[in-house]
Parts: C-alpha cells; structure tokens; sequence
C-alpha cells in the first residue's frame, strides 16, 4: 500500500464515528432509530377476552415471509395489544397513513387499558371476516392475524429483555377498492406514512422507482 493511499484510509477512518451500544453513543439522541429508517407503523387493533378494544401504533414492525404472509411486531414492554395477543390469539395491522396521521398518533397515547382507542381517536371499527378483531374502516387497507408465536428477545448474554416479538399469519385482507389501480394497490395514493427518525420523525411514500432482479 502506498503512503498516499495508506493517508486516504486513515482520513476515512477518521471521518467515521463508532461506537459499541452497551458503552453508550454519547450523542444527544441515540441515533439507532434514525439509522433504521425509515419503517412502516404498526398499527395494531386488538381485543380483549373481556371484549375491551385496544388500538395502537409500534415502531417496530415488519413483513417477515409471504407464503405463508407473516407479519410482526415488536412490543417493548408487556402493553394491552401484547396481553391482548397472549388472551385471544387475534390482532390486525391497519395501514396508517397521510390523512390518519394525526388520529394514529392519539391512539399512542398512554391511556388506562380500559380506554377504547378506536373511540379516542374517533375512528369506526368495523368486524373482522376471519378473526374477532375489528380493524379501523378508515384505513385502505387492513391485514387479520391470527398468533404464531410470542417470543421473549434474550441479548447475547441470554438474559430476557424487555422486548416481545408477536408474529402472526395473515388469514384476511381488506382492500378499499378505490386504492386498487388495474389489480395493483396503489402505495402512492395511500400515502403510507412511516417512522423516519428521532421521537417526533415521520415520512409518508413519495417518489418510488422501478429496479428488477438480475435473471443471471
């Protein structure tokens, strides 16, 4: 290696922060969220044994297999949606978007598990097809989920966190028919919106492209 390129490394090296989570990132904010964006909300309704409806947004929430569909979140700390899930084994993801944004947000609120969201927020619950589960009617688009499993996330020392992962199978679809195009929903028109950042960070789907797999 020549001194010259030995210097254009080292000046990139220098140019990098790094830094181990378990020592702190001595930040204002911990920047993790913000690198891991933006993610699509999970905006989870689901019922009680009880029949008390709860309905809430989490941050962490992903597709994790098609055939089967497989969806999931993560919830940190055991809250109403998580002992909801563990009681009837039903939730649903409702697509947040653009124009429910401000009413996704007030079912954030930390509210008594005795509080109905869906009223809170002032959003209809409609029943679901396959699952007892209302979802929001407001929505474009709605997944049912029946439980696959809850697991508790240990760290590398195989000590339990504070973080449960629910993964469901979807076993329902609702589609409003105004945001299929020629069979294809229409991401755009929904104007999904998605956790992009710090605390208050939000992003909603803008420009896209098109980009396919290689046949070779």
């Amino acid at each position: 290696m020549s001194s010259e390129s030995g210097a254009e490394v080292r000046e990139s090296v220098s140019a990098v922060k790094f830094y181990d989570p378990a020592e702190g990132h001595r930040l204002p904010h911990d920047p993790f969220k913000a690198i891991v964006a933006p993610r699509m909300i999970g905006w989870i309704s689901t019922r009680s044994a009880s029949g008390q409806l709860n309905l809430a947004p989490y941050s962490f929430f992903g597709a994790f297999a098609s055939v089967p569909p497989i969806i999931g979140f993560c919830s940190e700390g055991r809250k109403d949606s998580l002992r909801n899930i563990e009681q009837t084994r039903e939730f649903v993801w409702n697509l947040a978007t653009r124009t429910l944004a401000e009413k996704m947000n007030r079912t954030s609120a930390p509210v008594a598990p005795n509080v109905d969201e869906f009223e809170l927020a002032e959003l209809t619950p409609v029943a679901g097809r396959n699952v007892s589960v209302p979802h929001v009617g407001e929505t474009p688009a709605a997944l049912e989920c029946r439980l696959l499993q809850i697991t508790q996330l240990n760290d590398l020392n195989g000590r339990p966190t504070g973080n449960w992962l629910v993964l469901g199978q979807v076993v329902g679809v609702h589609i409003q028919k105004a945001y299929l195009k020629n069979g294809l929903f229409d991401t755009r028109a929904a104007q999904s919106i998605l956790r992009a950042g710090y605390l208050g960070d939000y992003a909603q789907i803008g420009e896209t492209f098109q980009m396919y797999r290689p046949t070779i």
